[in-house]
Formats: structure tokens, sequence, C-alpha cells
């Protein structure tokens, strides 16, 4: 069974000019990854502009992706869908395909009781046997997933191995890590505006699930390692506090869109964004690039074309 920790990064999905999906633009980032000490990835989330895929998109990447990863890192995909059938499906078929894992989500905008979600999570783990994990992040989907229906989950499911949280809450970290005691591990987004990089850390979390990773994969690898000894903890908090302007940057606006500038300014296959997102231009671009290259982020990832 697959231990997340240190950094897992949430990748972006690159495309080519005629809006195809740019797989060696894909395997670039891949190799560029694991070169720099990502610990695992994360294909398909809200990075990945999943919502704009069609499902034969979705499927091809699945295929593709574990070609290129396959006893490399580790990989897991979101199986979120908008109901627990194609949830279901969908996992299936990346669990048959030999994906390392698969993430589910409380379905969007339909704003489910909370005994709904834990069916619609119990339904989805019980569908596979790979490891698998949870997205907690009620500002997108509506929905917190209680630590009480996580630690229902994460007894009845020994699978179930994984919760990726995006709250602002750090009771929430607290009681699930207390319940559940080490059984479901812990890793929290790196939105700026929540900060819960250090607290869930603290609390015994294993590490962050992350999109600053695709930019400077070698200092979240860094900062995102567990606390098992205080000279990780006085680095990591160090790096973190360093690195925190260019997260807030990274989260100016909705996931991919900066991401894929400070890509395309690294000279790295970004690519364009899909519509009714739009490419990040004018003065917050010039800010960006001006960021980055104070910091040091250009001279060391910035590729020559």
């Amino acid at each position: 069974m697959i231990n997340l920790t240190g950094s897992w990064v949430a990748m972006p999905t690159p495309f080519t000019e005629d809006n195809k999906v740019d797989y060696k633009g894909f395997e670039t980032l891949i190799e560029r990854q694991i070169k720099y000490g990502t610990s695992q990835l994360f294909i398909l989330g809200s990075a990945g502009e999943v919502t704009l895929l069609s499902q034969e998109e979705k499927k091809e990447i699945v295929h593709e992706v574990i070609k290129m990863t396959k006893n490399k890192i580790p990989v897991f995909f979101s199986a979120a869908s908008l109901t627990t059938e194609s949830s279901i499906e969908f996992a299936r078929y990346c669990q048959d395909e030999g994906a390392d894992g698969v993430i589910f989500t409380v379905p969007p905008y339909v704003l489910v009781p909370q005994a709904a979600a834990f069916a619609h999570l119990d339904d989805c783990m019980s569908a596979v046997t790979i490891p698998c994990g949870i997205y907690n992040n009620p500002s997108r989907l509506g929905v917190q997933v209680t630590p009480e229906s996580i630690r229902a989950l994460s007894e009845k499911h020994s699978h179930f191995v994984v919760d990726k949280e995006a709250t602002s809450s750090v009771e929430q970290l607290v009681q699930v890590q207390r319940l559940c005691e080490g059984r479901v591990k812990i890793m929290c987004c790196d939105y700026p505006k929540y900060s819960i990089v250090i607290p869930t850390l603290g609390v015994g979390g294993t590490g962050t699930a992350n999109i600053g990773g695709n930019i400077i994969p070698e200092e979240a690898a860094l900062y995102s390692r567990p606390w098992t000894s205080m000279e990780i903890v006085e680095e990591g908090r160090a790096g973190y506090y360093k690195w925190f302007p260019l997260l807030q940057d990274l989260y100016a606006f909705s996931n991919p869109i900066v991401i894929k500038a400070a890509l395309n300014i690294l000279g790295l296959p970004g690519g364009h964004l899909r519509r009714p997102y739009q490419d990040l231009s004018g003065s917050r671009l010039q800010d960006l690039e001006k960021l980055m290259g104070e910091l040091g982020v250009i001279d060391k990832y910035g590729v020559k074309r």
C-alpha cells in the first residue's frame, strides 16, 4: 500500500496549439518532477482543467500517463464526477489501466447532506481495491466531509490512505488526525489564503498536495517533508516563508491560470488554457515574471528554446 508523503504535485494538462493534449509536454513536465524530488503526482484535478476535458481525453490521459510513470513515480488520478455511478466507472477504468491510486470527491453543485456524502464515498471506495483518497474542498464542492465521516470510512476501507484537505479549518486537521489515529495520511493544499501547510505538518500530516511544485519542484519537496526532526521543521518553515509570495501569485486566479503562465515563462510546455479560462496577460503577467526573476526561479529552472 502506498504511503503518501512529501510533495504531491497536482499537475496541469498541457495543450498543443491546435488544442489537443500535448503528451510530449506531459512527459517533459513529469520527468522534471522526478528529477527534482517530487514524491508523487496527482493528475486530472482542478489544476488539470479536468472539467474542460472530454471523457475520451481523460481516459487517454490515464492510459498515456501510466505508461510514462510506471515504476518511476506513483500517480493518483481524480475519479471525481457528477454522479456516483460515473465516479465508480472511471475509478475502475483507472484501476484496470494500472493506476497507483484514485481520488474521490463529493459531487459538486448538488450540495448533498453529510449522510449522502458518506454513502457516495463509501460506494466509490467499495468499487476498487487500489489505494484511494478523498479531496475535501468545500469551497469548490459546497460540502465539507466531516472528521467523523472520514473516520468511519477509514475504519471500513483499509485502502483509504489519504485525505487531501483544502480548508481554512485547523480544527478539521486536528480532528481527522485524532480520530483516524494515522490510518489516513493528511496532505494539504498550499493555498496561501488558508495557509495550512505548517498546521498540517504540525499535527502530524505527511506532506502537501500542492501546485507550487509545478514551478519550484525541489523547493516544494523540501518544505513538504513531514516533521520528523527539528532540523526539518526549521528548514521547512524557512523555505515555506521564502516562497510564500510566489504561492500568493500562483493562486491569484483559479488554477491553472497562473501555473501555466509561469511554466511558459520558464520555457516549459504549459501551453494555453481552454475556454472559458483566459491566459494571463498584461501587468499581472509582467509582475509574475519579475517576481520569478527576483526569486531566482528563472535562473534555476528556465529552459532555453
